[in-house]
């Protein structure tokens, strides 16, 4: 969620002045026939990293080409980008955080896939707009994730406590679960993108709007989050944890509930002993929508000059979009597809997805806003989070001065 933003807009200036639309891996000129494409993408980790390969090689033998990919940290896939547009050997095929399409696709790096036959038709909403720019679909996307609020139930069990649906029942839980070095909740609100992503879900669901943080609803939903910390139902080292280190309170029973995604499941079934289970995030008033951010990453066709190898590629991201491909990325890597039609067959196959399934429903692409400007919002939003939760002003005054900031 919270990867290379620092230098992006360095990058993206540069990136732009080179002209990318004219940059590709073998140029308009290039003939005969694609064996192989070029593919790029941060899935460096295992299991990622052999999903992914194995899933590439797939639909590389699918499409009769052999399949060279890059795998790189996510830190330096921006710069990477940058490096391959100079020299004019960008990928035929490239994946982006999707948060950072919209700001490549300004440059002209991208094709839209309509220009292959593709579509994003029966796509979650969000996903489509995580993946659009001025009204044109640049990448399709197979999996996403979002965040809900884990809980102990063993913990919850034996304090006769119920998994919060409200803002007021989840001050009265958290307070009613923390005992000794115990606290009833644990979130991130570091100052990264991270303490932004988890705040998004209380700022939305309240009724809140990035291109106006210096809102009463926004200001309600940041109260919230002080009087958590301020009550001692959550820890004031919020502000330095990211979502591992909340992930690994909870784990230690530091923390009776947690805001958190599926990606934690992996590491939350290594202790047998640990009885969870998860539930959309609460909203201010009982029947609220949730409403969520989308994370994920999309597949995309850069411009690389070589209308056959666009083909080929266009090929490969159609394939790793496809009904079998989305379902089983989902399951490997405790995700969620991104066609709707599947939502009801995932979850019958993966019911501890269940509530992630139903809130990215209604979840949101941060981008769906701002655009390009959503990592400016972003940078204001946790700035503000960190002033509020270290007593350096009060959650209104906080987001005015980042707001003008």
């Amino acid at each position: 969620m919270a990867r290379r933003r620092a230098v992006l807009a360095t990058v993206l200036a540069t990136v732009a002045a080179i002209g990318l639309s004219a940059c590709g891996g073998g140029g308009a000129a290039a003939s005969g026939p694609v064996t192989s494409l070029r593919v790029l993408d941060y899935y460096n980790n295992e299991p990622d990293k052999t999903v992914y390969a194995q899933t590439l090689d797939a639909c590389g033998k699918e499409n009769g080409v052999t399949i060279e990919r890059e795998a790189v940290p996510g830190a330096t896939l921006i710069a990477k980008v940058l490096q391959q547009a100079s020299s004019k050997t960008l990928p035929d095929v490239l994946m982006l955080d999707n948060p950072d399409l919209q700001q490549i696709a300004a440059t002209g790096a991208l094709a839209p896939v309509s220009d292959f036959g593709l579509s994003a038709a029966g796509y979650a909403e969000g996903i489509v707009n995580a993946s659009s720019y001025k009204g044109a679909v640049y990448g399709l996307q197979p999996v996403t994730n979002t965040i809900g609020l884990f809980y102990n139930k063993d913990i919850l069990d034996k304090a006769g406590v119920k998994p919060p649906t409200t803002w007021d029942e989840l001050k009265a839980a958290a307070k009613a679960l923390t005992s000794g070095p115990r606290y009833g909740i644990a979130f991130s609100a570091a100052a990264t993108y991270e303490g932004t992503w988890q705040f998004l879900p209380f700022m939305w669901t309240g009724g809140g709007d990035e291109r106006d943080i210096a809102s009463p609803q926004v200001a309600q939903a940041l109260q919230l989050w002080v009087d958590l910390v301020s009550s001692g139902s959550a820890s004031k080292s919020v502000v330095t944890w990211g979502q591992a280190d909340v992930n690994e309170q909870f784990m230690a029973g530091n923390a009776a509930m947690m805001i958190n995604g599926p990606w934690q499941f992996p590491v939350l079934k290594k202790d047998p002993n640990l009885h969870y289970a998860v539930v959309p995030i609460p909203g201010p008033q009982a029947g609220t929508t949730p409403v969520a951010p989308l994370g994920g990453e999309t597949w995309t066709i850069p411009r690389t000059g070589n209308p056959a190898r666009q083909a080929v590629a266009a090929k490969i991201v159609a394939c790793l979009n496809s009904d079998a491909n989305q379902m089983a990325l989902a399951q490997q890597r405790t995700t969620v597809p991104t066609k709707t039609a599947l939502d009801a067959p995932f979850v019958a196959q993966v019911p501890e997805m269940a509530a992630f399934t139903t809130a990215v429903q209604t979840a949101r692409a941060r981008t769906g806003e701002l655009g390009p400007d959503w990592p400016k919002a972003a940078t204001k939003i946790y700035t503000a989070i960190q002033t509020a939760l270290t007593g350096g002003a009060t959650p209104a005054a906080a987001l005015r001065q980042a707001q003008g900031g």
